[in-house]
């Protein structure tokens, strides 16, 4: 996986091959077909492996956010760069691009797993109906920015960092009225 997270990184999606993987790791491309199936499989394996290890590290800044550690632009710029600089963005476009889009049931999974620890820690279902659609638009803005960020912040005269301050905002919105229940709730 991590050869095929590496040829992600440097050369895109198109460059995740069963050849190409084959070869970073000195096996043959046989090797790799009878464990994957197809390039398709290797991709999905890739998809999931990034969701797995992307959410596990999400779950843990939003719980150090929850403690005071860290802030909500930490959780942001996680977020972004899974999907810009760690290519997430990129594979999960390639693979709806190319009809493979059960790829990303593990993508879906492994966040709806996340959404649900983080909602089921909730005080309220006001608050895990705040954590669910701060995901949502995490993800979808995420998603948006790796893809279309930079010429779309540029065509409209923002900066680039445009997107993750949006969302900054609306984390720390949400972040502040958990602690504020929080609070409330000690009081009771």
């Amino acid at each position: 996986m991590e050869a095929a997270r590496a040829l992600l990184i440097e050369a895109g999606p198109q460059a995740v091959t069963l050849k190409a993987v084959a070869s970073r790791i000195d096996r043959t491309h046989a090797n790799l077909l009878h464990h994957f199936g197809s390039a398709a499989g290797l991709q999905k394996a890739l998809a999931a492996h990034l969701a797995e290890t992307i959410t596990a590290r999400i779950g843990e800044t939003v719980d150090a956010a929850r403690r005071g550690e860290v802030g909500p632009r930490a959780i942001v710029d996680m977020t972004f760069d899974a999907f810009d600089a760690q290519g997430a963005g990129a594979l999960a476009s390639w693979m709806l691009a190319s009809g493979n889009e059960d790829a990303l049931d593990p993508v879906v999974e492994a966040i709806h797993r996340l959404v649900d620890r983080l909602a089921g820690s909730a005080l309220s279902a006001n608050l895990a109906g705040l954590i669910r659609e701060n995901t949502l638009m995490l993800v979808l803005l995420a998603l948006g920015d790796s893809q279309l960020g930079g010429p779309m912040a540029a065509a409209i005269g923002l900066p680039r960092a445009k997107a993750r301050e949006i969302a900054t905002r609306s984390l720390s919105f949400a972040l502040m009225q958990e602690a504020a229940t929080i609070a409330e709730q000690a009081k009771v």
